[in-house]
């Protein structure tokens, strides 16, 4: 029993503050970073999940959240959370409100994790594996997000094989999302893929990106097409929110259907299992809830024999490492994502981090905490502009480059370690 006269502040540390940081990926993404700070100075570093147009929003929920945090001993995750979400969002949550939540828990476990000496993975019952296999995505799409013309994306191909990835996850079809692409659009995506598996031959993985865009008879045809090319995987071809047309796909193709990025919370996963309407979940740690959810979620899919890929369109540094050690802890781990464009950018504004990437693989060290600690003042130079998108000309619009702190302006002043 616990008992009714409870003070945290008399039996340690407690939270004493929490920072926002929105930082310029050089991308049509920002990221956005949370430092929570204790009353003895130990700090956590946390990253919230980000969407153009919306990350003022979250910005601002993490600054409301911090009234409910602030004071808190360091080792109240579960009650915070309850509350955060039943008292503060009243039980109506988002994909702002969840990113917000996600990146101050993260946080919380790099700061226990720091109190006790231990990596988050030992906090959380010990890694099965502290070498997980990545695929490489953002590796084919120009600064405006635009599929790179097919020379140049095959060349960027094989160059990743060469430097020892396996797995290549593409997003081959062109224009707006729209349910019901037409006809040349679909050929248009399926010659790329054609010449990806012809240029890379059999062994290597391509994994499609569907972006939740199609009607589910258009799924299920492009799914049937996509066969003979043996894709790793065809993520998201139809909206979570239409959990009837995903599993007509997933019944519909010998290819592996994936659904999840945009489910917070074992609770909206619970009817993905129950229809079996995917082989594969993907999570983001950045908005699913963070480091304790993505595990629970992972609990679930193992209970239904569902493999589970962690989606991570984060940065390289914290969200992976969160993504990383949630990962060593599943058995049903399959794989994980990897932005290679936004690796250099994230190692200067890393001050250190004991993950390694090898190839098509990261390698957990055993630092506490998360392993991950960020260079405040290269956040700071590094200050991100809301990004603004807009598909009515058929692509997106990111932030004016000239508004954006070029990466060798963080290095050079800034002093931030090189890649």
């Amino acid at each position: 029993m616990i008992a009714d006269t409870y003070d945290p502040a008399a039996s340690g540390d407690t939270i004493r503050s929490v920072d926002v940081f929105l930082v310029d990926s050089g991308t049509t993404k920002n990221w956005l970073f949370v430092k929570v700070m204790t009353a003895q100075g130990v700090t956590g570093w946390g990253e919230c999940y980000t969407a153009p147009d919306r990350e003022s929003a979250i910005a601002s929920i993490v600054s409301h959240l911090t009234e409910y945090l602030v004071g808190r001993h360091i080792y109240e995750i579960r009650p915070f959370l309850f509350v955060a979400f039943r008292d503060v969002a009243t039980l109506r949550g988002s994909m702002e409100f969840f990113a917000a939540l996600s990146g101050l828990e993260i946080a919380l476990w790099d700061i226990i994790g720091k109190h006790l000496g231990q990596p988050v993975y030992n906090l959380l019952g010990g890694a099965m594996q502290k070498r997980l296999r990545l695929y490489a995505n953002g590796w084919c799409y120009q600064p405006t997000g635009e599929l790179e013309k097919l020379p140049r994306l095959l060349d960027a191909a094989t160059e990743l094989v060469e430097s020892g990835y396996t797995a290549l996850k593409v997003d081959p079809f062109p224009g707006p999302w729209r349910a019901y692409p037409s006809k040349s659009e679909i050929v248009a995506g399926l010659s790329v893929l054609e010449e990806l598996r012809d240029k890379l031959g059999p062994e290597i993985d391509i994994l499609v990106e569907g972006h939740r865009r199609f009607a589910p008879s258009v799924a299920c045809r492009i799914a049937k097409l996509l066969e003979p090319l043996e894709p790793f995987w065809l993520e998201e071809p139809v909206a979570s929110s239409n959990l009837p047309g995903l599993a007509e796909v997933q019944k519909a193709t010998s290819t592996p259907v994936v659904t999840g990025e945009d489910l917070y919370t074992l609770a909206a996963f619970r009817e993905v299992f129950e229809r079996r309407a995917a082989n594969i979940v993907n999570p983001d740690v950045g908005c699913c809830g963070g480091i304790l959810e993505l595990t629970t979620i992972a609990a679930a899919a193992d209970a239904h024999m569902v493999f589970v890929a962690p989606h991570c369109y984060n940065s390289t540094s914290v969200a992976l490492a969160a993504t990383l050690h949630a990962a060593s802890l599943m058995p049903n781990f399959l794989i994980t994502e990897y932005f290679v464009n936004f690796a250099e950018r994230s190692a200067r504004l890393t001050a250190s981090s004991s993950i390694t990437v090898e190839g098509g693989f990261a390698v957990l060290g055993a630092d506490p905490g998360h392993g991950v600690e960020l260079d405040e003042q290269a956040l700071r130079h590094g200050a991100g502009h809301p990004v603004r998108r807009s598909f009515l000309s058929g692509h997106a619009k990111a932030t004016p480059p000239a508004q954006r702190a070029p990466i060798s302006d963080i290095t050079n002043e800034v002093g931030a370690p090189d890649a």
